[in-house]
């Protein structure tokens, strides 16, 4: 969740005032980290070796199995202290997130080079889930990797109830209180200025799943305060009000260290094109406050709930006070690529601070990265710690971040802190929702793994003109879009991206380099020509893409796979990553339903269910009781998954020092 600061924010009136000094340093803060690693890289020509790593966002929820309830259990704050203490014994590093019923883990130490670390994502990720289940009571409490509680905003969701303040809460929601909320500062003060910043509340609205008892229209009486409520709320929608509807929600994102300036980018370039399909595979979300939705992601809820535009931003009212017409929220879509080669496929208009860029420009920055930071400053900060503004700006990075990490798009492009040697440029794939069991998480976050270590080994192209990504965002949503959708992809893979060949192996060694580079001085290289957008791309469905079609595309894993045989890997190995593949081959075909259509098949199927849309009390407690049951292996819906029989390790398994370091292959 960003930037975790203590200390005491600055109201939004003195943070408005202060936003153009901590833009502009913010900017000074990116040159001086650019130069560090630009020196470092001409004096010890360093590369930094290829580490990754997840972070999985978990729900605690209270069961009443005699009342049949499950509610959301704040105690978030309570169990981080309790994990802190013994935190050098745990697997996870344990953090603080938007919800008081949320947890953020990440591995403690990164994965590495060694393919044998595949194997130990699941281990990790179990032994988190165990390292927090520690501190609950077995019986009535319960930590579930869910992308969205059913029913939040619906009356009395939380463990211990608190009611909704619509005139004095920092958000002003009819649905959600304050008390859901972290007591970490920074996250009550975001609540307050996206809505202060905006002008108004958040109005998310996420079109009803019709059934046959579905009001039609379904309209819903929202009492006004201050003007709003009533007037914002859509006919045929479900309607939310307040930042924790999206924050409060619960994904999966990995982090990719890459050895160069110039990987991180192409990375990041290429991985963009993937987050549409990668979101529509792992849907999981489709209930919101108490209702069956036509929606299958977490995304747009996210994108609203955020969304701090004034109106004369959003283009509602004339510019007058706003510097900018800005087309998207501060969580979307990625806006630009950033690599030689992806530059010819950026066809929207990209809005900049004129100035930052030049000056970035006038510091050696070359214009397509000054585009993007500079496109990224055109906001406003939103939390400003009153201890962190007069900062060295060669030292520090507080006012970078502060801009940076509140632009949430599907990518981010993450530069190293200023003062860490062993820190690289890194890129975060951000779209993926997060799964019931530690088999499925895990199989996502390997696959996105292999995806890094195949379009650099064979030097793949996924590149189409971002416009299209932006499209297949939009379709990636939509209720089983895995399966009725088509989404826009190359047709061949292979190239040419440029005129050069490179090959990886996993530990990010270059085994062969060709001609077509041109050295740029500071460990990065320029292309010599770049492929213009042309016709190479068509729409594809989702099993088309992953898994190929005849006479189409031969399809993603054929692609890891074909990696995967080039390395001298045991049994053991290969049968866990083949299992996981197979479970993302199962999904992208439709022989195994994505988490979204499992819980809408088990939401309409329910005995009690009355084909009205509603999720009741005792249907999200059933269901959330099977979810708990599934993710702890006690029960298995083979519509969903299959039994798994991977061998899941820990780093520190004495088999893996057999395990050679890919670099000698």
């Amino acid at each position: 969740m960003g930037l975790l600061t203590e200390g005491s924010p600055l109201t939004w009136p003195e943070t408005k005032e202060r936003a153009d000094f901590i833009r502009r340093h913010g900017i000074e803060q990116f040159i001086s980290t650019y130069h560090t690693l630009r020196k470092r890289y001409a004096q010890e020509n360093h590369l930094f070796h290829f580490k990754w790593g997840d972070e999985i966002e978990g729900t605690l929820v209270k069961f009443d199995h005699a009342k049949k309830t499950a509610k959301l259990l704040l105690k978030a704050s309570t169990l981080l202290k309790q994990l802190a203490e013994n935190e050098d014994d745990h697997e996870g590093a344990w953090h603080a997130e938007y919800g008081g019923h949320m947890v953020e883990g990440t591995p403690r130490q990164p994965y590495g080079c060694l393919v044998s670390h595949l194997e130990t994502v699941e281990y990790s990720m179990r032994k988190r889930r165990d390292e927090v289940s520690k501190y609950l009571d077995s019986d009535s409490e319960s930590f579930l990797m869910i992308g969205a509680f059913p029913r939040m905003g619906c009356r009395n969701f939380t463990e211990p109830p608190y009611t909704p303040d619509p005139v004095n809460s920092c958000s002003r929601s009819h649905f959600i209180p304050d008390e859901m909320i972290s007591q970490h500062p920074r996250f009550k003060t975001l609540t307050r200025h996206v809505r202060q910043r905006r002008g108004e509340k958040v109005a998310i609205n996420i079109p009803i799943f019709k059934d046959k008892n579905t009001p039609s229209p379904f309209v819903e009486t929202v009492p006004d305060t201050d003007g709003e409520g009533g007037t914002n709320a859509l006919p045929d929608h479900v309607y939310m009000d307040a930042m924790g509807f999206g924050m409060g929600l619960s994904c999966l994102q990995v982090t990719f260290q890459a050895w160069s300036l110039d990987e991180a980018r192409n990375l990041y370039d290429h991985l963009a094109t993937l987050c549409p399909i990668m979101l529509a595979l792992s849907a999981a979300s489709p209930l919101y406050r108490g209702y069956v939705t036509d929606v299958d992601c977490r995304w747009n809820v996210i994108s609203a709930s955020v969304d701090d535009r004034t109106k004369e931003e959003r283009g509602e009212r004339p510019l007058v006070n706003d510097r900018y017409r800005i087309a998207k929220s501060r969580y979307d879509s990625i806006n630009s690529y950033l690599s030689y080669d992806g530059a010819a496929y950026n066809n929207i208009d990209l809005v900049v601070d004129e100035d930052l860029k030049k000056r970035m420009m006038s510091a050696g920055i070359d214009e397509l990265l000054a585009n993007h930071i500079s496109h990224l400053f055109i906001r406003d900060p939103l939390v400003v710690m009153s201890h962190r503004i007069d900062l060295d700006d060669s030292k520090d990075t507080d006012h970078f971040e502060n801009i940076q990490s509140t632009n949430w798009q599907t990518m981010r492009f993450k530069p190293p802190p200023g003062d860490a040697k062993d820190v690289g440029w890194r890129v975060e794939f951000r779209p993926m929702e997060i799964q019931l069991t530690d088999f499925e998480n895990a199989a996502y976050v390997v696959f996105t793994a292999l995806l890094t270590r195949v379009i650099l080994s064979y030097n793949l192209n996924f590149l189409i003109p971002i416009s299209k990504v932006d499209e297949n965002m939009k379709n990636s949503q939509k209720r089983d879009a895995v399966k009725e959708q088509l989404f826009y992809f190359r047709k061949d893979v292979r190239g040419p991206v440029n005129s050069h060949s490179m090959n990886y192996d996993f530990n990010n060694h270059l085994i062969k380099k060709c001609n077509g580079l041109v050295p740029n001085g500071d460990g990065t290289h320029i292309r010599e020509e770049a492929l213009s957008p042309d016709d190479s791309y068509e729409l594809m469905s989702v099993d088309t893409i992953v898994n190929g079609k005849p006479g189409v595309f031969p399809g993603v894993i054929h692609y890891i796979m074909k990696y995967i045989n080039s390395l001298a890997l045991d049994g053991q190995t290969c049968c866990t990553i083949h299992q996981y593949l197979q479970l993302i081959s199962k999904r992208a075909s439709g022989n195994l339903m994505t988490t979204a259509a499992w819980m809408r098949d088990f939401v309409t199927s329910h005995p009690t269910y009355q084909q009205d849309s509603v999720v009741s009390e005792e249907i999200n407690y059933d269901l959330l009781m099977t979810c708990d049951t599934i993710a702890k292996g006690r029960h298995l819906d083979n519509r969903l998954s299959f039994r798994p029989r991977t061998c899941s390790r820990p780093r520190l398994c004495p088999a893996f020092k057999s395990k050679c370091d890919l670099s000698e292959k």
